[in-house]
């Protein structure tokens, strides 16, 4: 064999190795997401049935298998509690514990706090009855009756709609819309 056709061979192989990744690419990428949502769904459902960490508007990512823990509660173990909880699920690499430990005495009540969180639920099963938006994709917390919505969605009108859902539910004082549109 001649040195030109082991290069000819050689760059036929890359080429063929690249088409193949880049095939397999998005499918990786999409099994990722997948799998991502899933370890994010297992640590929210884990931390809403813990006691220690239930009550705490605790915010998860998952990229990549790397937990991001954000937000605040009111004791250092709540924080600790929610870290292992995160590092104890199946898939999980690496855990970034971004909790701020604090109380605001006097700024919240116990009872608002219970209001604050049925509005959250009410606002999360309005957004699941609704046909154009994906709950699942849309983050929603509340503070004294003002509703957060965060999150990536396919379009404007998902997001539009988003926070016109939640400015429909009694209580809701605000809504902040932070959903963040896709690009393709």
């Amino acid at each position: 064999m001649s040195y030109k056709t082991i290069g000819t061979l050689a760059g036929a192989f890359a080429a063929l190795c690249f088409s193949i990744s880049a095939a397999a690419g998005p499918a990786a990428v999409a099994g990722a997401a997948i799998d991502d949502s899933v370890i994010t769904a297992k640590i929210k459902t884990a931390l809403f049935a813990d006691p220690t960490t239930a009550a705490h508007e605790i915010k998860v990512t998952t990229v990549g298998g790397v937990v991001r823990l954000s937000g605040a509660v009111d004791s250092s173990a709540a924080k600790a509690r929610a870290q292992e909880i995160a590092r104890s699920t199946d898939g999980v690499s690496l855990v970034h514990n971004e909790l701020s430990v604090h109380r605001n005495q006097g700024a919240s009540s116990i009872g608002q706090d219970v209001d604050d969180s049925i509005l959250t639920t009410e606002v999360k099963a309005a957004l699941v009855d609704d046909p154009t938006t994906k709950a699942r994709d849309i983050g929603v917390s509340t503070t004294h009756g003002v509703v957060r919505l965060t999150g990536i969605v396919g379009s404007m009108d998902e997001k539009l709609e988003a926070a016109r859902v939640a400015a429909t539910i009694d209580g809701v004082k605000d809504v902040r819309n932070n959903l963040a549109v896709k690009t393709m």
